[in-house]
């Protein structure tokens, strides 16, 4: 059953309770130690008012090594959001600058406010191995695609547009003329799911939070992400 309260309550909730199935998934620690394997791109995607900022909350902890990239935005705070924590907050004039310096790995303007990810950070992460995660919009999922054609790309469904409705209304922070483009928004968005690698229904906070942890740890067994040095590791027969 869908829980009937806004996703800023569910935060709350994670912060008191162990999280049934989740808790007893693998302990926070180094990604599977393949010693010169380069980082994997995750890409998280989905409607504002999804539930995207409260699965990756619960889930990071569980998921070892994994760098989440901020991304820097020129919409306003919301209420308990903190600077360089959520978001950069950053002014329309600063945001324009990092378009023309080329220092945006991705950038879309959304409802009327810019959201971006600085590309710097990312490149670095990648290069020393770590797995990196994005949260963003469509059309920065596009543009990241696009330059990493290699990124795994999930995407977040609400279970139907009018529990999405009910969220975004639950929140209070948006206008009616801003709900509406929200969910305009969100039309768009969810017709384009097949360009996504899976799709992870968030009906239940904590379902779709071991469906997202299960799809991180699965990328990172593939076999095909295994290099000649790690196939030589398993076939050495003594100990080091």
């Amino acid at each position: 059953m869908v829980e009937s309260i806004p996703d800023e309550q569910r935060l709350d909730r994670t912060r008191e309770e162990t999280p049934p199935t989740v808790s007893e998934l693998d302990s926070p620690g180094k990604s599977q130690d393949l010693e010169h394997r380069r980082g994997i791109l995750f890409v998280m995607t989905g409607a504002s008012g999804v539930g995207k900022d409260s699965i990756r909350r619960v889930a990071l902890p569980q998921l070892g090594d994994i760098h989440f990239s901020v991304s820097a935005t020129t919409r306003e705070k919301r209420p308990g959001e903190e600077h360089g924590s959520q978001y950069y907050f950053v002014g329309r004039d600063e945001f324009e600058s990092l378009i023309a310096n080329d220092g945006l790995l991705e950038y879309a303007d959304y409802v009327g406010d810019y959201y971006g990810t600085p590309a710097a950070p990312v490149d670095e992460a990648l290069a020393a191995g770590r797995d990196v995660l994005l949260e963003l919009e469509l059309v920065g999922a596009r543009q990241v695609k696009r330059k990493h054609d290699d990124a795994v790309m999930v995407f977040i469904a609400p279970p139907t547009l009018s529990e999405l409705e009910r969220r975004l209304r639950g929140r209070g922070t948006d206008s009616e003329e801003k709900i509406q483009k929200r969910l305009a928004r969100a039309r768009e968005e969810i017709r384009a799911m097949r360009e996504f690698d899976f799709v992870v229904v968030n009906d239940d906070l904590y379902g779709a939070v071991e469906v997202f942890s299960s799809i991180i740890r699965a990328e990172r067994a593939r076999a095909g992400r295994l290099l000649d040095a790690d196939i030589a590791a398993f076939l050495r027969e003594t100990d080091a």
